[in-house]
């Protein structure tokens, strides 16, 4: 006997880890910096360098990238900006077998500067993330079992998630800003952010297509020391190669904004107008082929006794892939702002994720909507100031019928917000969260590895009784009852008239040994 097997390759999902960890450094500021005398604001950017499992342990190091926008301490007070980077490393408990892989995701930074003197400030950074793991797998399933003994079988079909690619790559963005015509020519950069909003990753063949929006903000001070401002939409459209792709195929892609880089250039009259803009989108993709397979599951003989070994697994079917959008519309009022704002500049959001809950109709989603955003003043003195604030939301990803046994990778990002002046007291918040959610339903299965055949008890066989009458008991089926008796689904169904292998509990059965004939 020969057992006929099929290769699978897969990825497995181990319990995500939440950590969190808090930096503080003091920073003496440049000697080529003016002296500082108030924080308008700050933005701090977390980057892992590497990633490294240390026995129970997981290492985790790279740099928080920060840049701060304050006004000078001087008669004449003027913004100006100071940007390094604060090194770190943090050690997270996570018991492994040695052949998992680690990555951050929902990676959310909270930094503060105050203010020790004119030379000297106090960083403080709050960096949370969570710490997914995963393995490549690899398993042979059995189909069917070669024997020249008859046998009977029974087999389940799956739609099972194989994976076809995974690998690591970098989508480059390059593009330039023109400024308008009612803007002045930039002498001096002074505080810039950079965001990924509405991307759009699909698969081609043998190709990853991307296209998406990099929302560019940048202040600056004219060679007059005038500060201006420029917010703007940069579409970017593109394709990486990605050997094995195809359209069909379902996928769970990580991605990051990695080394944003802003500079001057010149225009074609030789006048500082021109912003260029570089950015690497890193991307962490996982595409997967759904593949019909059917499985051995059971077997018997009714000639002979037959035993096999088997060995537990868990497969996956997918269940959904899909970015659902959570729209927020909310009126804050703030008394503290009033008649203080004149316009505001420019607004951040990022969102954290406090709990995600099954339910019958899909994934509740608990979170907070962490904003800010930087505006203009009445105030020549003090221009400029900030405000920062949350917004809890919930949200449901909606999936009718939910099963049991599931596993879900969910990722978040803002999408779109504005924040808009209304009134003198309050602003109107419209913000879009992406939730981007590969769901699957896990599958055990006892994936069978070793068959015997063994000569039949010919006493105890002889004991059986030829008729048997039988009331169906919870959890039975044609199948369980054929092999039982050792008789064959076709022949309970012949003898009781059955149109179907559909039974219920209670039902009342006639039984006859195989091979015996009906009286």
């Amino acid at each position: 006997m020969e057992l006929i097997r099929k290769p699978i390759h897969y990825t497995q999902e181990g319990k995500s880890i939440f950590d969190q960890f808090y930096l503080d450094e003091d920073y003496n500021v440049p000697d080529q910096k003016e002296d500082v005398g108030r924080i308008v604001q700050g933005s701090a950017r977390l980057r892992a360098e590497e990633i490294r499992p240390i026995e129970n342990y997981i290492k985790i190091t790279g740099k928080v990238y920060f840049t701060i926008l304050y006004m000078t301490d001087s008669g004449d007070p003027r913004p100006a900006a100071l940007e390094g980077s604060v090194p770190f490393e943090e050690m997270v408990y996570a018991e492994s077998d040695g052949n998992e892989t680690f990555f951050l995701s929902n990676v959310r930074t909270e930094f503060s500067v105050s203010v020790v003197n004119s030379r000297k400030l106090t960083l403080r950074i709050t960096a949370e993330a969570e710490i997914g793991r995963e393995s490549l797998r690899d398993e042979r399933l059995t189909e069917d079992v070669d024997s020249e003994t008859p046998l009977c079988r029974k087999k389940e079909k799956m739609n099972l998630l194989k994976l076809a690619v995974s690998r690591k790559d970098t989508y480059r963005i390059r593009e330039e800003i023109n400024l308008p015509g009612t803007k002045e020519s930039i002498g001096q950069l002074l505080f810039k952010d950079m965001d990924i909003r509405r991307l759009d990753i699909r698969m081609g063949t043998d190709e990853v297509l991307i296209r998406g929006e990099l929302l560019v903000f940048c202040m600056y001070l004219s060679a007059e020391e005038k500060a201006d401002w420029i917010e703007q939409s940069i579409p970017f459209e593109g394709s990486i190669s990605c050997e094995g792709a195809n359209e069909n195929m379902y996928y769970h892609i990580r991605h990051e904004l990695e080394d944003p880089i802003l500079d001057i250039r010149l225009d074609e009259d030789g006048e500082m107008r021109v912003l260029g803009v570089e950015a690497a989108l890193s991307l962490g993709m996982n595409l997967y082929e759904e593949e019909e397979t059917e499985i051995l599951t059971d077997m018997y003989s009714l000639e002979q006794e037959c035993a096999f070994d088997t060995e537990d697994t868990v497969l996956e079917e997918l269940l959904m892939q899909n970015q659902s959008r959570c729209r927020i519309v909310e009126r804050l009022a703030l008394p503290e702002l009033k008649d203080d704002v004149l316009q505001i500049i420019h607004s951040t959001g990022s969102i954290q994720t406090e709990s995600e809950q099954r339910t019958e109709e899909g994934i509740r989603v608990e979170g907070i909507l962490h904003l800010s955003f930087l505006y203009l003043r009445g105030n020549d003195a003090e221009p400029y100031g900030s405000w920062q604030g949350i917004m809890p939301f919930s949200y449901l990803i909606e999936f009718q019928d939910m099963p049991e046994n599931t596993a879900d990778s969910l990722t978040s990002h803002v999408e779109q917000m504005s924040v808009a002046l209304a009134g003198s007291e309050a602003v109107e918040i419209k913000a879009v969260l992406a939730f981007d959610v590969f769901l699957r339903r896990l599958v055990p299965v006892n994936v069978i590895t070793d068959v015997r055949l063994q000569p039949l008890d010919a006493e105890a066989l002889s004991q059986r009784p030829g008729i048997v009458g039988h009331i169906v008991q919870p959890g039975e089926d044609l199948w369980s009852l054929a092999k039982k008796y050792l008789t064959t689904e076709e022949g309970i169904m012949e003898v009781n008239g059955l149109e179907s292998e559909k039974i219920s509990q209670g039902d009342k059965l006639l039984i006859f040994k195989e091979n015996m004939s009906i009286l």
